[in-house]
């Protein structure tokens, strides 16, 4: 079956906002691609049939074989199925990086089923309330998760626990010290099936499914995701298959490379639509081989790249930041890596130039949001990548800058304003949100509710988030930039910067920053911020703080600094 059989609806070509970044494009990239129609679950299943004694994934040097892989989820779909999983369902899955999560996601596809993905972050409180709002009657989660689950078994929708574990994956003596912690937090050494509890290993005794339901590709939803946003109303992001699957194939057209022969990193969450598209769905598209680990560990990772000599790394800048003060240590030459990808944040210049020091020969900046599956923008690979930007919109992606107030007005080159794009990657909606998702999807577009720049080439540049603008004696004033200055000054490892209400100027600027060493002399931070910031633009207030508050892509939660002012 050739995956590639269905084209992409090719994008207006006189619109002004496409003409100026298909000169970006490499010439042997087209200006659309050709999609497969069906369930997302077509990637893997081609892939096994293509390279089937080809390691799918390792996980502390055990490998899995694509054809083992499939054939796993095809038994484990099976018991799925027996236990109600179906079109029109809802399956969630709580679990770190690991080959059962690859598993347990085709498996779902397979029945026709959604996968609710869940962050192992969560508190109880969050995963119950995830599985009351979608309905959710099974859920695929790791036996040190179970406190986050079990309580909600009988008090819902929720019937089926199904159990896996990493006792039997990590080095034995790792294996002791996770039997201690099941005990510790779950007071047994193991869960004993009934009616309700499942382990996932039994569960692969059944016999393989052999027939699935037909998936209608843009209506039927393949993953919803939790998001949270920079509001405190979390919502439920809606990718269909052929979201999905057109994302893993813009990237595909992205990195190049040869099916079969590749490998890459995969420390990002799958929980993430990063992770996910980025990591594993775009390596099933080339047969890539997946380098898992559970949780990120600097040393872990680099020995993991240095001895599988990995082609491919989709890392965040805290990654990146990481990584550098442990190569300062421990310096290895990584000249073998073909590209790296970074994205969540704003990178710093500081940072890319220090990495690109051991070897790194393309570090590409992207961007993206869980509403577009999430890839919308990123950086060419050579001579086209230009640093600082975002690069130019993905293949079959279209991309405007808009007036904030509006919406509708496009603004010049240079001028910033509210990015909106859209492609086969957008979102359907939001989960039982009309409102929501009607604000945020107009006219075919999707409003990101970032702030962004576009030069006349067609790269763009992420200003900031609309809602983290600082608005000071009639100045709008954005905090990336004031952040980027205040890294810049020497004894400063991180800032962050945000708004605080002040009757007289509306909005005060303020900066929390983190040493890099014991000492940081404030009042030298602000002569500094004197130089290279405008008046309106210099915080008035610093306050030096151990860390700051982020999410699990290191991203800065500036509302929550906001709140905590306030």
């Amino acid at each position: 079956m050739d995956l590639r059989t269905i084209a992409a609806p090719v994008p207006d070509a006189a619109a002004p906002w496409q003409r100026a970044w298909e000169t970006a494009y490499p010439c042997e990239t087209g200006l659309s691609l050709p999609y497969p129609r069906g369930s997302v679950a077509v990637l893997l299943e081609h892939a096994a049939r293509r390279f089937p004694g080809r390691a799918a994934c390792t996980l502390y040097r055990r490998a899995t074989s694509y054809a083992r892989l499939e054939e796993q989820a095809r038994r484990l779909a099976r018991s799925l199925q027996t236990l109600g999983a179906g079109p029109g369902r809802h399956v969630a899955v709580l679990l770190p990086n690991m080959p059962e999560h690859a598993i347990a996601l085709q498996a779902v596809w397979l029945t026709g089923a959604t996968v609710l993905q869940l962050s192992p972050l969560m508190v109880a409180e969050e995963v119950s309330h995830w599985l009351q709002a979608t309905g959710c009657t099974i859920i695929i989660t790791l036996d040190l998760l179970a406190p986050l689950v079990i309580g909600s078994l009988g008090r819902g929708p929720l019937e089926h626990v199904l159990f896996t574990t990493l006792r039997h994956r990590v080095p034995m003596w790792r294996g002791w010290l996770y039997r201690l912690e099941h005990y510790r937090r779950n007071h047994t050494l193991s869960f004993r099936e009934d009616a309700h509890k499942h382990t996932f290993d039994h569960l692969l005794d059944a016999a393989p499914l052999t027939d699935s339901p037909p998936v209608r590709p843009e209506e039927d939803v393949a993953v919803m995701v939790p998001t949270g946003g920079t509001t405190a109303s979390p919502k439920a992001v809606l990718l269909t298959h052929r979201n999905l699957i057109a994302n893993a194939f813009q990237l595909r057209e992205l990195t190049g490379g040869i099916d079969g022969a590749e490998s890459i990193l995969s420390v990002l969450p799958f929980f993430h639509s990063y992770g996910l598209s980025a990591c594993l769905l775009g390596a099933w598209v080339k047969a890539s081989t997946v380098h898992m680990l559970p949780r990120y560990e600097t040393r872990a990772v680099l020995n993991l790249v240095a001895r599988e000599r990995i082609d491919l790394l989709p890392l965040v800048p805290t990654m990146i930041t990481a990584l550098n003060a442990e190569l300062k240590k421990h310096p290895i030459d990584l000249s073998f890596i073909r590209a790296v990808t970074s994205g969540a944040s704003a990178l710093p210049a500081a940072a890319r130039a220090e990495f690109e020091s051991h070897g790194i020969r393309d570090l590409l900046e992207g961007y993206g949001l869980s509403e577009a599956s999430p890839v919308t923008h990123t950086n060419r690979l050579g001579a086209l990548n230009r640093p600082g930007t975002v690069g130019p919109p993905l293949v079959d992606t279209e991309a405007k800058v808009v007036d904030q107030e509006t919406g509708r007005r496009e603004m010049p080159d240079g001028e910033p304003g509210e990015l909106i794009v859209r492609g086969p990657q957008v979102m359907k909606g939001y989960y039982n949100n009309p409102e929501a998702t009607a604000a945020a999807l107009r006219d075919g577009w999707l409003y990101t509710g970032d702030v962004a720049t576009r030069d006349r080439d067609g790269y763009y540049r992420i200003v900031d988030r609309k809602k983290d603008i600082i608005k000071t004696s009639g100045f709008l004033v954005f905090p990336a930039e004031v952040e980027e200055v205040i890294s810049r000054f020497p004894a400063v490892a991180e800032a962050a910067v945000f708004g605080v209400p002040d009757e007289e100027r509306g909005e005060l600027i303020r900066a929390l920053v983190v040493p890099r060493d014991d000492h940081l002399d404030v009042a030298a931070l602000e002569r500094f911020c004197g130089e290279h910031l405008g008046k309106h633009k210099r915080p008035r207030q610093f306050e030096v703080v151990q860390e700051l508050p982020k999410n699990f892509l290191g991203k800065v939660l500036r509302r929550k600094l906001r709140e905590a002012a306030r």
